[in-house]
């Protein structure tokens, strides 16, 4: 079975394409080998680093103490700040989630995950950092593959709320 044919995949090609992000699901991408890294999969495409959209899903806590999801779409230029995220999302905290926690809310392999193809929508973080390139790759839901999109259209898609997600002293900027 090829990446396209991936059941993950194929639902988020079904995801962005019922979303009427045709030239998305379009230009969904197979890469000759696993992109784990926003360095990887820049050297993949040929585009710089900050242009990956990085897809980190987070382990957090609402004040209430029950425990949800936050991806946090962070470009590869540099790293999401557990604390700045949990701030941003209005939860106690968020700390990162190991790889049973990433494919229960998912459905999606650490290294895949994509922004959208979830079982059910994620509260969802995007890095105003990616406002900065005018294509930006994310993965669609396995390690080998990937889509182009923009800032907007990932604000759009996830019903994300914008922010700057990068630790401290980090601008994220090319």
């Amino acid at each position: 079975m090829s990446s396209l044919d991936h059941p993950a995949v194929a639902k988020v090609t079904a995801a962005l394409a019922e979303a009427g992000r045709r030239t998305a699901a379009e230009g969904v991408r197979v890469l000759p080998a696993e992109v784990r890294t926003a360095a990887h999969a820049a050297e993949a495409l040929g585009v710089p680093v900050g242009a990956i959209a990085n897809s980190l899903v987070f382990r957090a806590r609402t004040a209430a103490g029950e425990e949800v999801a936050l991806l946090a779409l962070t470009s590869g230029a540099h790293r999401a700040d557990p604390v700045r995220l949990a701030e941003l999302a209005g939860f106690a905290e968020a700390g990162k989630a190991d790889a049973d926690f990433v494919r229960e809310h998912t459905g999606q392999p650490i290294g895949g995950v994509a922004p959208v193809g979830h079982p059910r929508r994620l509260v969802t973080l995007v890095d105003t950092a990616l406002r900065a390139y005018d294509e930006v790759w994310a993965a669609a839901g396995h390690p080998k593959s990937v889509f182009p999109t923009t800032f907007d259209e990932l604000v759009a898609l996830t019903g994300g709320t914008p922010g700057a997600l990068a630790a401290g002293g980090e601008d994220g900027q090319p």
